[in-house]
């Protein structure tokens, strides 16, 4: 019974420290990670809904065979912040709706 109660623990052990589950482990964290052309770059979530804006408006425009231009898009000349934070915004949007014209002619 105290041979059982003192391998037990020893046989864990062992296993936890082979090679094989540490390179499980390994692969697991090392998986690059995979981000769509769509989806927004890390900030705040006010630069992020004007990149989603960007690929909206890119979408309509060419949809509506207006001209492809992120400076003519209303959202683009009345972004919907105030102050400072437009100049941000209207970046932001230009990229997104530069993402959207580049997948478009990749596709």
């Amino acid at each position: 019974m105290k041979l059982t109660r003192l391998a037990t623990p020893l046989i864990a052990a062992a296993l936890m420290t082979s090679p094989i589950c540490t390179l499980a482990q390994n692969n697991q964290n090392n998986k690059p990670a995979v981000q769509d052309w769509n989806t927004p770059p890390a900030g705040t979530e006010q630069s992020q809904q004007a990149f989603r804006d960007g690929i909206e408006a890119a979408k309509l425009d060419k949809a509506a065979k207006r001209t492809i231009d992120a400076k003519t898009s209303h959202l683009y000349k009345n972004p919907p912040v105030k102050g400072a934070a437009k100049d941000s915004y209207r970046a932001e949007f230009e990229k997104g709706y530069q993402a959207q014209l580049a997948h478009d002619s990749s596709m």
